[in-house]
């Protein structure tokens, strides 16, 4: 069974920096496209940013582009998200979803449909 385990959440002041990791376990695992999506309190969860199978493809939410930086250790089979300049409406659960489906081997997907492994989330807070 694949396990993805996301840790690095916290909390933090606006203006400021968090690292989130996820680490991605399992017989045989080859992820293709990876991804984050949040949620917050009372709202769905949306998409934040993915990364394709190659690792040379990424898509950004328009709310984090300029922001968020998505990255990833084929080797290590490990998913980072840098968020810089972070803002109170960032504050949500955070999730690190993967995908077996070959379609996205080039490309990245943003919905949620298309992800067949999710983590168990880790908070992030953003204080005013």
């Amino acid at each position: 069974q694949v396990q993805l385990v996301e840790s690095g959440g916290g909390l933090v002041q606006a203006g400021g920096s968090l690292r989130l990791s996820c680490a991605a376990s399992g017989p045989t695992f080859t992820p293709y496209c990876m991804g984050w999506f949040r949620q917050a309190p009372g709202k769905e969860r949306e998409f934040v940013a993915g990364i394709s199978g190659v690792g040379d493809s990424t898509y950004y939410a328009d709310s984090v582009k300029g922001r968020f930086t998505i990255s990833r250790d084929m080797a290590k089979n490990t998913l980072d998200l840098q968020m810089n300049s972070l803002k109170p409406e960032d504050t949500a659960v955070y999730y690190c979803a993967a995908t077996r489906s070959g379609t996205y081997y080039y490309t990245v997907a943003v919905a949620q449909t298309a992800y067949d492994y999710w983590g168990q989330g880790t908070q992030v807070t953003v204080s005013s």
